[in-house]
């Protein structure tokens, strides 16, 4: 393999990571906006809806892009754990929703198995078809 090829497979993993990093910023601010206007009805489900893009998205692909191992996840295993963490911070936010309303819904929980289910075959996927780029 060619060193440009690192090097553009690395720049790719920090810029999935600042993708990530906004979208922690844009549930960030939501969450803070929809909380005003709440009338002080707070969730925390709303609340710490950033958390899943920043601990989940941010944070491994930071590590990903700045490692000195070039192991890097196939399409596949980036497509659904792309997919896990979406559906857990829209599971959260509305999960949040429900909540600064008043109201429940039983089909909630099916965000957040079907997001642990998906970032876990992305993990197993990850693992067992990895992209390897010697150095």
């Amino acid at each position: 393999m060619y060193t440009s090829d690192i090097d553009r497979t690395s720049r790719s993993a920090v810029r999935t990571a600042f993708i990530y990093l906004l979208i922690s910023l844009f549930c960030m601010i939501f969450g803070a906006v929809y909380e005003i206007f709440s009338h002080e009805v707070y969730s925390f489900y709303m609340i710490y809806a950033f958390a899943f893009p920043l601990v989940g998205g941010t944070l491994p692909y930071l590590v990903i892009g700045l490692s000195r191992r070039k192991r890097y996840p196939g399409i596949l295993a980036k497509n659904l754990y792309h997919a896990g963490i979406a559906t857990l911070t829209v599971g959260s936010v509305l999960q949040g929703v429900l909540d600064i309303y008043g109201t429940t819904n039983s089909l909630i929980r099916f965000y957040w198995v079907v997001g642990a289910v998906l970032i876990l075959i992305g993990i197993i996927s990850y693992l067992m078809y990895p992209v390897v780029f010697e150095r």
